[in-house]
């Protein structure tokens, strides 16, 4: 799956990326089995992330209105003790958030060592919804490009591995969904009305991203441009992944010194 990869300095044109691919897999009950394997080795994996304690992983999700981000989250990470994860959703900025520099929130919210952040949403709305609606100039988004690299750096020298997923959907996939909650009365509560002149600005956000992938894609920081089409596939897509991050990374539980351990198994058996 490393085709999905966005290679450092490397232009992003996602035209060229299918949101339908569901590269060697045909049928969602294929993939399914693998998922639950990755889903027990991630389980796995961050419970010794969590025992090492000295280094985190922080997992990006980013993508157009019902690309797939909240159901990624539920689906991937359904197996992991929450007590080492944190979740945070990144919405319109608070008067208190808008007061700081544009990277305050995201700093704040990044996971602490032992423990898997999730961004559902991030950092990168800055020079996302902000150039497609006029509010920041091009140069102004530049700068903050590269504000986020350096940040990205920053995070990365400090012992956090960082994961990044663009959610690609097609247009019409977009469609679809939303008239599914159109439809479901059990889904209205994910409608918000101004979703729905978003998709005015579809070319506009795919330039947006397109130029963000391109710009802040890098070895220690890398994007991922998953076919969502396929809600199963995006999910597998996310799961390998972070499994094999966490397994290259590694973690190890610190062993304990000056220890007698057959005493102290007969001291629990006395006990």
């Amino acid at each position: 799956m490393q085709h999905h990869r966005v290679k450092s300095g490397h232009h992003v044109d996602l035209e060229k990326h299918d949101p339908g691919d569901t590269g060697d897999y045909k049928f969602e009950s294929e993939a399914a089995s693998r998922v639950n394997e990755l889903r027990q080795k991630l389980d796995a994996l961050q419970e010794r992330l969590y025992a090492e304690g000295t280094r985190a992983l922080l997992v990006v999700l980013q993508g157009i209105d019902t690309a797939g981000k909240d159901g990624a989250i539920r689906h991937v990470m359904s197996g992991i003790n929450p007590q080492g994860c944190i979740v945070t959703s990144f919405k319109t900025p608070t008067p208190r958030e808008e007061a700081h520099d544009f990277l305050w929130r995201a700093h704040a919210a990044c996971p602490p060592r032992g423990y898997i952040g999730i961004f559902n949403r991030s950092h990168y709305e800055e020079v996302l919804i902000t150039r497609v609606h006029h509010l920041i100039a091009d140069k102004v988004a530049e700068r903050r490009l590269q504000a986020i690299r350096d940040f990205e750096v920053a995070l990365t020298n400090d012992g956090t591995r960082i994961l990044k997923f663009f959610l690609h959907i097609s247009k019409d996939e977009q469609k679809a969904r939303l008239l599914a909650r159109v439809d479901d009365a059990n889904k209205h509560w994910k409608i918000n009305p101004a979703d729905l002149g978003e998709r005015r600005y579809w070319d506009a956000y795919q330039t947006a991203f397109e130029q963000a992938l391109s710009a802040t894609s890098t070895d220690d920081a890398p994007w991922f441009v998953v076919p969502a089409n396929h809600k199963w596939y995006r999910d597998l897509v996310i799961a390998q992944q972070v499994v094999n991050a966490l397994e290259d990374m590694d973690p190890r539980p610190p062993k304990l010194a000056d220890i007698d351990w057959t005493k102290l198994r007969q001291d629990v058996l006395e006990s």
